[in-house]
């Protein structure tokens, strides 16, 4: 290669070693370390584990938060890297955390449903961060489709001390998905016979519904850009972090994404009030605990007007919608997210713990 670009006119050159370096960035390096934040495991249920992150201080602050992420990737989103991780963040400002890790559900768990997490493990997880932590009542914090279920489980559970509820980019209202509602139209789309194909639905075939929504960009886009910014060693270590990200998908239990499609995306019946777990009508009016509720307006996964529809049919007395100038991922991982989210989320939570 050396070689060759000794030959070459002096006006290629550069373009030519930032191809040779994107090459071995992309063959010949080691995968970033993720999710380095100390925890320890209290909890297990199936795959699922729930973490305590070990405090870098005296815990300052009385609520305890737990957060719940959605049934899709991994949740070391929130704990990406030093310097640039939710949970971090929170430990530094004297918060007691939790994480519940949903795990990697197998073809044994393809019959799993939204009822189960809602009512068998989110339940379980809150009451046990409260023995854990000796505290009267906790914080909960849902990122994504992981916010979308806490409410539900909020809703259905308003004996629980839930003090303060925080929704991260999480969809409420199903009536305009943009895209999504062209993909997924009962007419074109056999819900139930993709289910009982695949029993479980691939993490391959969610990545694609959803580059899909932007595929030029979301396709090409990353190694385009890894092509211009190969000599920046900073933004090759956010990107080798994102993109192991990104491809580090779950399967997504059969019966949770057939009621996932059909209840939400189809039907919208959550913010109809229409929908029912294991029997029990969804009243979304029966959350009264403290909301902050966090939309990005580059947003194409859970759009604004998705989010903010919560708004309107909460009970609580103590709610505040956010809308911040970032994208679904980048809300939680990156520079803005460092600087913009991450205070936003603390600032709110330590007047209120």
């Amino acid at each position: 290669m050396e070689k060759l670009l000794a030959t070459m006119p002096k006006e290629y050159k550069h373009s030519a070693r930032r191809f040779k370096r994107a090459v071995e960035i992309l063959t010949t390096e080691p995968e970033p370390e993720v999710g380095l934040t100390p925890k320890e495991t209290i909890w297990k249920k199936n795959k699922a584990k729930l973490y305590r992150y070990v405090p870098k201080q005296e815990t300052t602050h009385r609520t305890p938060i737990l957060m719940v992420y959605a049934l899709i990737n991994k949740p070391y989103i929130l704990d990406l890297t030093k310097g640039n991780s939710l949970v971090e963040y929170l430990l530094d400002r004297g918060f007691d955390v939790y994480l519940l890790d949903w795990g990697t559900p197998g073809l044994e768990d393809q019959d799993m449903k939204l009822d189960d997490y809602i009512l068998d493990y989110i339940p379980r997880a809150v009451k046990k961060v409260l023995r854990t932590s000796g505290a009267s009542d906790l914080s909960i914090l849902g990122y994504c489709m992981g916010g979308t279920m806490t409410s539900i489980f909020a809703s259905l559970h308003d004996d629980l001390p839930i003090k303060n509820l925080i929704f991260m980019t999480s969809p409420f209202d199903f009536s305009e998905t943009g895209l999504y509602g062209v993909f997924l139209d009962e007419r074109y789309f056999n819900l139930d016979k993709v289910v009982d194909t695949l029993g479980n639905i691939p993490p391959d075939m969610i990545d694609f519904g959803n580059k899909m929504l932007k595929p030029i960009t979301n396709f090409y886009g990353p190694y385009v850009t890894l092509m211009d910014r190969s000599e920046n060693q900073r933004f090759v270590e956010s990107w080798k972090l994102m993109q192991k990200w990104v491809g580090d998908g779950i399967p997504f239990p059969g019966e949770a994404y057939r009621q996932w499609i059909r209840d939400f995306y189809q039907q919208n019946k959550l913010i109809k009030g229409e929908l029912t777990v294991r029997g029990r009508k969804v009243d979304l009016s029966k959350i009264k605990a403290s909301v902050l509720n966090i939309a990005a307006d580059r947003d194409h996964i859970a759009m604004p007007q998705q989010v903010e529809s919560l708004m309107n049919v909460i009970s609580s007395k103590d709610k505040e919608f956010k809308l911040l100038n970032t994208g679904h991922v980048s809300v939680v991982f990156g520079p803005k997210a460092v600087k913009e989210t991450y205070p936003c989320i603390g600032d709110w939570l330590v007047k209120r713990s």
